[in-house]
């Protein structure tokens, strides 16, 4: 997902497979603004949070992956949509930015009654594991890696070690799996990441539809631009991508639009599902 920010001051800030299942504009650990890209080939923004002592570096992590293999509904192509004509949503949101949205987000969904997926970094959880608890609380939760890098510019050993770290921290923060959900940072993969992840047991989530919400009203977008984009994309199986974390400009606008975003989706005769509810799907 493309998208970097900087996070405000430091700290400053749906069960895995359970009810409860893009990139996000916040400070990036790695250094400067990540390139816009067209919604088929990334995502928005959604760096991990610069608060977190530096991390070993992936190429030095000595953690040997384990393999395995994703359900077999994820072990082709990253789904775009969920593989149904059922009228329904799948609302995801990705952590890996800061965590200013959280609090809003958990209440509406739980207000609503709407499941919803959280893609995590490993970091996120690491800087605010409260929430990352919070959310695998009433959420299912995949994973985002471990500090939010673009995987094809690493090694495939790299990249194992990005998704393997992501994995235990997910696990150590929120005592649950995020296998086998996983989402690109950036959106930015290729069939030589892909066949990495899914060698760990993960398929690629990608989504039908980013609301943009990521990029703060600073870049022309609104709550109504949210909820315009995820209502005017719906189609069965709609996967929208949305972020916990808030834009450069320190706008929530994700958080701010979910209300309504879900009573225009409920108002076009759609329900709401997590993603896991079709990973055995196939």
């Amino acid at each position: 997902m493309i998208r970097t920010t900087r996070l405000l001051a430091p700290l400053l800030a749906c069960a895995v497979l359970s009810a409860c299942g893009a990139a996000a504009p916040s400070g990036v650990v790695t250094g400067g603004a990540a390139p816009s890209m067209p919604e088929t080939t990334a995502s928005p923004i959604d760096d991990s949070p610069p608060p977190a002592p530096p991390a070993t570096p992936a190429a030095t992590r000595t953690t040997p992956p384990s393999s395995s293999t994703p359900p077999a509904a994820l072990a082709g192509p990253e789904w775009t949509r969920l593989p149904t004509t059922a009228k329904v949503v799948a609302l995801t949101f990705d952590a890996g930015g800061n965590n200013a949205g959280v609090a809003s987000i958990l209440a509406t969904l739980a207000q609503e009654k709407v499941p919803a997926t959280f893609f995590l970094t490993g970091r996120w959880t690491e800087v605010y594991p409260a929430d990352a608890r919070r959310i695998a609380a009433t959420c299912t939760v995949g994973n985002h890696t471990q500090t939010h890098p673009h995987l094809t510019a690493l090694s495939d050993a790299q990249v194992a070690a990005e998704v393997t770290q992501g994995e235990q921290s997910i696990r150590s923060a929120t005592g649950r799996s995020p296998r086998p959900l996983f989402r690109f940072p950036y959106g930015d993969s290729n069939a030589r990441v892909l066949a990495d992840v899914q060698s760990l047991g993960y398929g690629g989530i990608r989504w039908t539809v980013d609301t943009l919400g990521w990029e703060g009203r600073g870049a022309g977008q609104t709550a109504g631009s949210v909820v315009a984009r995820a209502v005017g994309a719906a189609t069965p199986g709609e996967i929208v991508l949305m972020h916990a974390g808030s834009a450069q400009d320190g706008t929530t606008l994700d958080a701010d639009a979910l209300s309504r975003v879900i009573a225009g989706l409920r108002g076009r005769g759609y329900d709401f599902v997590s993603v896991a509810a079709f990973t055995a799907a196939g």
